[in-house]
């Protein structure tokens, strides 16, 4: 065999994975923008619509898997990666702020080290829901989403091997651990207040009474 025929052999597997890459670029870029579309509609409560929007991602992601099936270096490239990172995020999101339960990895399609670092980064959008609820004045879901945030880091910190196979998680959870202690502190400060407005409410009534 010639040296043009073994570069011509070499130039159509090129081909091949350029291919693969251009779809899964056009793909992630749709599925970054309606998982980030599904956690703004459940941050608002619109948990039909959020759902939807997965749906819809989902399509997006088989239509990933199927462009990058035979191109394993555009499948785990960190741009492909990351999309699926931020769709397994969009999915614990929704689950958590409706009371659902938690998907897995298997059941979304998304490989481990993508979904804990989604994991991790929905541990970080429960902060999000805390603070507008303890802005309503609403603290009936609040020790529920900051356990949640605890269990979430909990059992990440438990995960110990190295940032090549998990794709950086120790940096994500150690990014949460900093998004945790000020949510606890934040969650603290607000119940101690409530409990006082309170307390001098109940005085005042009774002195009223008097």
């Amino acid at each position: 065999m010639s040296i043009e025929q073994i570069v011509a052999g070499c130039v159509v597997q090129l081909e091949s994975i350029h291919a693969a890459r251009e779809r899964a670029i056009a793909a992630t870029r749709i599925l970054v923008r309606q998982s980030a579309n599904s956690i703004r509609a459940a941050h608002r409560g619109d948990f039909a619509t959020a759902r939807h929007l997965l749906e819809m991602a989902g399509e997006v992601v088989a239509e990933l898997h199927d462009a990058t099936a035979g191109a394993p270096e555009v499948r785990y490239a960190g741009y492909t990666q990351d999309a699926l990172k931020e769709f397994a995020e969009a999915h614990l999101v929704v689950a958590f702020l409706a009371g659902d339960e938690p998907p897995t990895g298997e059941m979304i399609d998304v490989e481990p080290a993508a979904y804990l670092n989604g994991l991790a980064e929905a541990a970080g959008e429960l902060r999000r829901a805390i603070l507008d609820d303890l802005r309503r004045g609403d603290v009936s879901r609040v020790e529920q989403l900051l356990t949640v945030m605890d269990d979430i880091y909990s059992a990440l910190i438990t995960v110990d091997y190295p940032e090549a196979i998990t794709g950086g998680l120790r940096r994500s959870t150690d990014a949460l651990r900093a998004v945790l202690e000020r949510t606890r502190g934040d969650v603290t400060a607000a119940l101690r207040q409530e409990q006082l407005t309170a307390a001098m409410q109940a005085l005042e009534a009774r002195l009223h009474v008097d």
